[in-house]
């Protein structure tokens, strides 16, 4: 939601989570070797999407999120995915804070692991020294707070 909420603002355009895309048309739980297509189709989007983009072309995740993500639950992550995160830096990362009610859906796992989960996030973009901004609040409060982090990173 709030990609979206940003792209509006900016009269852009913004690019959703693959990974919902890809695990909505699999008819089957996903598995290890499914992260990396994942990655990939999100680089693709990405790159489609930025033709069509204004001045910011906002993501609602990257490819930090797929390897916590595969990290945390296979214990690795492809070689392919950290060589691309080395290759794509984003202007400004948006680490959205815990503070928002779960909402359960299929594809949402651990609710009871969300702070492990943010810490991991955090050590990531601290280790590797990125712009980042936590942004927390909710409805307009969280749209505000993460327009002051973009402004205050660009």
């Amino acid at each position: 939601m709030l990609a979206e909420a940003l792209a509006k603002h900016f009269r852009t355009v913004w690019v959703p989570e693959y990974a919902r895309e890809y695990i909505d048309h699999l008819h089957r739980p996903y598995v290890r070797e499914d992260i990396l297509e994942i990655a990939k189709g999100q680089l693709r989007n990405e790159k489609r999407l930025e033709k069509q983009a204004k001045e910011y072309l906002f993501c609602d995740t990257e490819l930090i999120v797929t390897k916590i993500w595969s990290e945390f639950k296979y214990g690795t992550c492809e070689p392919w995915i950290l060589e691309q995160i080395e290759k794509h830096r984003y202007d400004v990362y948006l680490l959205c804070y815990i503070d928002l009610p779960w909402e359960s859906d299929p594809q949402r796992e651990h609710p009871h692991l969300r702070e492990e989960l943010f810490n991991l996030y955090l050590q990531e973009m601290l280790q590797r020294d990125l712009p980042f901004g936590i942004v927390d609040g909710s409805g307009e409060k969280r749209l505000d707070n993460a327009l002051k982090i973009i402004k205050s990173i660009l």
